[in-house]
């Protein structure tokens, strides 16, 4: 399955000019508020009509304005979830989700099982949304749609309303959706976290303009790009396996790709598990030569692949571990000391703690 977007749209004094494509998995929509997100998602969904265009889903043209096409929302087959639940609130849950499997013209009942099942609602079904979680209401949501049959799942900013609590919980189900129903999935964040943890293809947005877009793993180690996720939120995606489980301390081992290895505080993690961690570049530290009796777990040999200079007292530097990329950010004076330069060989030293439970993700 695959998604083909290219719109022009100008929305009173706001311009909007967006072209990416994007196959199975989570693409998110990433861009500060005002970039123009939302009003993508829209266009792509039916519910605004831009100037001019094409958005192609799963091998079908919903929208070109060219051959004059433009499939009604309700017949494009997309699964829609906002920021809010929108359950219908006089409906229990079976209801809410039996709603979702009548709009799309559902008559088998296999996927009801296999999708409350994926989300962890088979025990809500007789009650009212009145007596959900936020959380819950989430679930129930992303359930109605999937039960719609799209070829297509749109979410703008489904985790917005809910406190940390509530996304640590949901966060997991949505990683099931991801990778269970291989369905294109188009998703609006502000959040780095959220990004970071579910995308597989990025886009960054400024001004209703396509900064960029691609694997979520480059685009995050791309220099260029650092003003638009925020210079404090600055990272890398890194992956690996857990290797080993050192109960006693709380700490696993995780074999990177390339054959280094990352420790890290964990206790909801099991050997053999494959991750992606996420790694703030403010959080790396380089030096010349091995340190000796620190208290840093993470000491990583690594080669200097690119830096970016500019006015400001930092310095953003990518490296290379093993074939990944890390980016680290430390101050002018320590890059000049050093003697930093391309192809230089250093150490990279993270602390485990700087690796927080937020910042990881099982891949299957």
């Amino acid at each position: 399955m695959s998604l083909a977007v290219r719109l022009h749209s100008r929305l009173g004094d706001f311009e909007i000019s967006a072209e990416f494509e994007a196959g199975a998995g989570v693409t998110a929509l990433f861009g500060h508020s005002g970039s123009g997100k939302t009003s993508i998602l829209k266009m792509i969904a039916g519910l605004i009509r831009p100037q001019s265009g094409v958005v192609r889903a799963d091998g079908r043209t919903l929208f070109d304005s060219e051959a004059g096409t433009d499939i009604a929302p309700p017949k494009r087959r997309i699964g829609m979830v906002f920021q809010d639940a929108r359950l219908f609130p006089h409906m229990s849950v079976a209801r809410n989700l039996t709603y979702g499997r009548w709009a799309g013209n559902r008559n088998s009942s296999a996927d009801l099982d296999r999708i409350t099942e994926l989300l962890g609602i088979g025990g809500l079904m007789d009650r009212y949304p009145a007596t959900l979680s936020g959380g819950e209401m989430q679930r129930v949501a992303i359930g109605r749609a999937l039960l719609a049959d799209p070829a297509l799942l749109l979410m703008d900013e489904p985790l917005a309303s809910l406190d940390q609590a509530r996304k640590r919980e949901i966060l997991p189900y949505l990683e099931e959706v991801r990778d269970e129903t291989g369905l294109p999935i188009v998703y609006v964040s502000h959040e780095v976290d959220e990004v970071a943890r579910l995308a597989d293809t990025l886009v960054l947005l400024s001004d209703g303009t396509v900064l960029g877009s691609g694997d979520a793993v480059e685009m995050f180690s791309k220099l260029e790009f650092g003003p638009a996720l925020g210079r404090h939120e600055a990272s890398s995606l890194v992956s690996g396996t857990v290797s080993a489980i050192d109960a006693q301390y709380g700490l696993c081992t995780v074999s990177l790709e390339g054959g280094q290895e990352l420790h890290i505080v964990s206790d909801r993690v099991r050997a053999g598990d494959r991750l992606r961690m996420r790694i703030k570049a403010r959080d790396v530290a380089l030096s010349l030569a091995a340190p000796q009796d620190v208290s840093v777990r993470n000491v990583l040999p690594a080669t200097v692949r690119s830096f970016a200079l500019d006015e400001s007292p930092f310095v953003e530097i990518v490296l290379d571990i093993g074939g990944q990329a890390l980016r680290a950010r430390i101050t002018r004076h320590a890059f000049d000391a050093l003697g930093i330069s391309t192809d230089l060989p250093v150490f990279a030293m993270i602390k485990s703690v700087a690796i927080g439970q937020r910042m990881l993700s099982g891949r299957k």
